[in-house]
């Protein structure tokens, strides 16, 4: 990746000539030097795909062939180095452009079996934020990571786009990877934020770089983006946040009502309200009225105007403080062109809301190739899903029906999920009992407090969120749950690594959070069978909330009988294997990586004792006092970072005075870093989690190491 050193353009004008067809786009930069960072973009993959992608051992893809026949062409993109580049192309170019785009994010659809229909959509609102602002001088900084790969693809790394899978490019925007990611994308809502920072910090330094957030429908959930905007309306810093509206709903019947509508009329009066000689009309009328002691009631009034012009909800952008424009025809490149360059010529415009309508499905219906591409992906939004799809059962699945089967015998039992995007597993749940389901979209602050009022109100909430969202809940746990002793039951899903998602959805940190809770009782299943037992057990925890953790992907066993589970007793664990000369003590999921572990080693005449811990809190003290006795060497495994289930054993040996005794102990956790995006079986390498990571452990404790050494090679 090239470096790029750069001034910001001090003066800068912009001209929209009536029709784009002959467009005039003037840029003067003063006092800069620009370099521009130079990649070669003319990678084979990008046009050609393997026969055959295999997805598991027994599934494979269709052949891309069958979608894209040919060598896809895509002349303009080819010429696009970086955003430079589309500053010279006319309307009929960048509306090529879109396509050419849009055939490229489908070709690495299908190879990196990554859903890219976000990206899709803003298609045309990335090519025209691009063409009218000046990354990365201006910042630009998006919300949704599954909206970035057309930025990507226009920001030098189209070469590499197809690495986002594993050891490549980050799934997220990144400043370590590219200058033109400002600030990375996390789990949404951080955008306005981090925009709103960047522009005081810029006031207070004196510089005139443009900030633009781009937001989505999901984001707007959660509370923190109205935070920002309240903030910004009261700073009233100068920022553009653009709010990308693909028309979903949590709800279907809701989706089914009356929807913005994109008409001539409507086109018109967003280049209206985004025209400089509008806004300083408004602005001298402000002026006038304050003088005249007339201020508040101009001001209601020209709310009242602007509401009865602007569409539902418009207002509520404007009592945040944000000027609001739109709604602006997310696909027609000349109008959001227009808009965005009437809105960055302003030079004290205030936080300005421009609201873009798009489609996800844009360009499909008449483009075979397209079409193909996007049926393959429809609902593809991680690997549970594809897992489901392919017919390998996953642990939602198993949860699922533990909790229709619980929820088929107490009528009082209700779900809340909370998070970015819902597992198709759990639509088992929701069309059985749909006056049962909550889904809150990502508002996972919400999802946990509401969760104790369903409680407190005599029912029996199973609070669904995965493992990286509920840190952004983590005070209401302690205030709202915990503290007060409210039986809320925590379903931590997506546990542990997370393969090509990488470290911004891994959920290393929950048994940490979790556990160092004084009334949470903390558990996780080693197995399908295990996690059906767990829901029941929380199903009858009536006195203190409970959670317990379970990875994503495919189960264990290979039985499809329906799970259904029985209760079992708090803070007890069980022994799976006995042995003699090494105690394995696994927690969650590691515990079929320490049977592997266990297989290798007896390979070796070591008998190995493995055990099932269960509970990260209570501890089974029993079973720990056995394994010390038994053993003169003990090992506790986990897919969590440090501070969780080791802690607490270290924490009750060093008080109960077993590391005064003969026992060596050793934990092994997630290492203290963060592991990129790969494989599954990749990252748990990375992390030193394996069996024979395990074994190996074991060797040495054992003074072993060349073994150790051999079996790691």
């Amino acid at each position: 990746m090239g470096a790029a050193s750069a001034g910001y353009p001090f003066g800068v004008t912009s001209h929209c000539y009536g029709k784009i067809g002959a467009f005039s786009h003037k840029v003067q930069l003063f006092g800069a030097n620009v370099e521009f960072p130079r990649t070669n973009l003319y990678p084979s993959s990008a046009s050609s795909i393997s026969s055959k992608e295999i997805v598991t051992q027994i599934c494979s893809l269709p052949d891309s062939g069958e979608f894209f026949p040919e060598e896809v062409s895509t002349p303009i993109l080819d010429s696009v180095e970086n955003p430079m580049h589309l500053k010279n192309l006319s309307l009929k170019e960048l509306k090529q452009l879109s396509d050419e785009i849009r055939l490229e994010l489908s070709s690495i659809m299908l190879k990196t079996r990554k859903s890219f229909k976000a990206s899709l959509a803003v298609t045309e609102l990335t090519i025209a934020i691009h063409h009218v602002f000046h990354a990365p001088v201006d910042k630009i900084l998006w919300d949704a990571v599954e909206q970035t790969y057309a930025h990507k693809i226009l920001t030098g790394r189209r070469a590499l786009i197809h690495t986002m899978q594993r050891n490549g490019l980050s799934g997220s925007t990144s400043h370590p990877e590219s200058e033109y990611d400002p600030f990375g994308a996390g789990h949404g809502c951080n955008s306005v934020s981090a925009g709103l920072g960047m522009a005081i910090a810029r006031d207070l330094k004196g510089k005139r770089e443009r900030i633009v957030t781009v937001i989505s429908n999901g984001t707007t959930m959660a509370g923190q983006v109205y935070e920002a905007m309240g903030n910004a309306g009261y700073f009233d810093s100068n920022m553009v946040v653009i709010l990308n509206d693909s028309r979903h709903s949590l709800h279907p019947k809701i989706e089914e009502g009356p929807k913005t509508s994109i008409s001539a009329l409507s086109s018109t009066l967003s280049k209206l309200q985004s025209s400089k000689s509008f806004r300083k009309f408004r602005e001298v009328a402000k002026d006038v009225t304050k003088r005249i002691g007339m201020h508040e009631l101009a001001a209601k009034v020209d709310e009242y105007a602007r509401g009865m012009v602007g569409p539902l909800g418009a207002t509520l952008f404007e009592e945040l403080g944000l000027y609001y424009i739109g709604p602006v025809d997310g696909h027609n490149i000349e109008d959001l062109i227009c808009v965005l360059q009437q809105v960055a010529s302003l030079n004290s415009m205030g936080p300005v809301l421009v609201h873009v309508i798009t489609e996800e499905n844009r360009g499909v219906e008449n483009n075979p190739k397209l079409e193909g591409a996007y049926k393959q992906q429809e609902g593809l939004s991680s690997s549970d899903d594809l897992a489901s799809r392919m017919h390998r059962r996953t642990y939602s699945d198993c949860f699922v029906e533990a909790l229709v089967t619980e929820a088929e015998q107490d009528k009082d039992i209700v779900t809340v999920h909370a998070g970015m995007h819902m597992e198709a597993s759990f639509e088992l749940f929701r069309d059985r009992f749909p006056d049962k389901f909550f889904d809150v979209g990502m508002a996972e602050q919400h999802a946990v407090t509401f969760s104790a009022g369903l409680s407190r109100g005599g029912l029996k909430p199973f609070c669904i969120i995965p493992s990286a969202f509920l840190q952004r809940a983590y005070d209401q746990v302690v205030h709202d749950v915990d503290r007060q002793r409210i039986p809320v039951r925590f379903a931590i899903t997506s546990a542990g690594l997370v393969g090509s998602d990488g470290p911004m959805q891994c959920g290393a940190f929950d048994i940490t959070f979790m556990s160092c809770l004084p009334n949470m009782i903390v558990m996780a299943p080693s197995n399908e069978d295990e996690l059906a037992n767990m829901v029941a057990t929380a199903a009858r925890i009536e006195d203190r909330p409970v959670c317990f953790r379970y990875p994503r992907g495919a189960i264990v066993g290979m039985d499809h009988s329906i799970c259904s589970g029985m209760p079992i007793e708090i803070g007890k664990g069980k022994v799976l294997a006995e042995g003699k000369d090494v105690a394995l003590l696994g927690y969650g999921s590691m515990v079929q990586n320490c049977l592997k572990a266990r297989s290798l080693l007896s390979k070796l005449g070591i008998e190995v004792t493995v055990a099932d811990a269960r509970f990260c809190k209570p501890l089974d003290i029993k079973l720990l006092r056995q394994l010390c006795e038994n053993h003169s060497f003990l090992i506790t495994v986990e897919e969590g970072s440090i501070g969780g289930f080791g802690s607490h054993v270290a924490q009750f040996f060093a008080l109960d005075g077993q590391l005064d005794g003969k026992i060596k102990w050793r934990p092994i956790v997630l290492p203290d870093n963060y592991i990129e995006h790969a494989s599954p079986s990749e990252q748990l390498a990375i992390a030193g989690l394996t069996g024979h990571h395990i074994a190996a452990t074991a060797l040495s404790l054992l003074g072993r190491n060349r073994e150790a050494l051999h079996l790691m090679c």
